[in-house]
């Protein structure tokens, strides 16, 4: 199959207004293929070069205090394991913007002329939040979390002695989950865009949503401590707050324009 075949949205005959299941189980089928191809490459790449990828993932853990800066192995295929998931992880953010495109060449296979042309807009401002949120969490956030944890485990007169796969496992989650936090403006304002929701139907639930959001953040935290429920929440509510307020300037254009 021709590279552009692969990077083309499916287009649908003008007299077909639906297509028979197998047909889009063999389109699911295909989008999975594509996915996990591009996933399986970014592993590679970010599995080639693990030794910076663990540098650069203990590097907050060195500037909170050089005590807890050596982390322990307790098993014996802990450095395979963890270069994997590593790979795993990291392979999500470098393929992230394909993942998306294929995710929609599936989802949306219908869009307009003037509907595809702002795909890639969106696809590139879509990575550009998901990569700002796991900057936020990796340059701010993530510090001050270890920070806290270390200086209360030792406010009980403890040792902190962390494993690797402690460490890895709260820290990957902790950077992906608020990645994919910063994602909900654009799933929220692609609702707004197709008329899902509205701004009065935002803002007259906001107090079920905040209640979601907690939901959502208690399920995507790393730990199941108060602290970092609130510091993967409160970003969330405040992101869905600017939704609200972006949703009623997109309203207000529309109905300007359609004047």
């Amino acid at each position: 199959m021709p590279l552009r075949d692969i990077f083309r949205f499916r287009e649908l005959p003008e007299s077909e207004t639906s297509k028979p299941f197998l047909e889009h189980l063999e389109d699911l089928r295909w989008t999975i293929v594509k996915m996990s191809i591009a996933l399986v490459l970014a592993m590679v790449i970010c599995f080639a070069f693990r030794s910076v990828l663990v540098r650069v993932m203990q590097a907050p853990l060195h500037d909170v205090d050089q005590k807890i800066g050596a982390l322990r192995a307790l098993g014996i295929t802990d450095s395979i394991v963890i270069s994997f998931h590593l790979a795993f992880y990291a392979g999500i953010v470098l393929s992230f913007p394909l993942l998306l495109y294929f995710l929609a060449e599936f989802v949306l296979p219908a869009l307009t002329a003037v509907e595809k042309r702002f795909l890639l807009p969106a696809i590139f401002v879509s990575f550009a939040l998901f990569l700002l949120g796991v900057l936020v969490c990796y340059f701010w956030l993530l510090p001050k979390t270890i920070l806290f944890f270390f200086r209360d485990t030792e406010s009980l007169g403890w040792t902190p002695a962390w494993t690797v796969q402690q460490y890895y496992s709260f820290v990957t989650r902790f950077t992906l989950g608020f990645g994919l936090a910063f994602e909900l403006p654009v799933v929220v304002l692609a609702l707004v865009r197709f008329g899902l929701v509205t701004y009065k139907f935002m803002a007259r639930t906001r107090p079920y949503a905040i209640v979601l959001i907690l939901i959502l953040g208690t399920i995507i935290a790393p730990a199941p401590d108060l602290l970092t429920l609130i510091a993967m929440g409160l970003p969330m509510c405040l992101l869905y707050e600017s939704c609200i307020w972006i949703a009623w300037m997109m309203e207000r254009r529309a109905t300007s324009t359609a004047r």
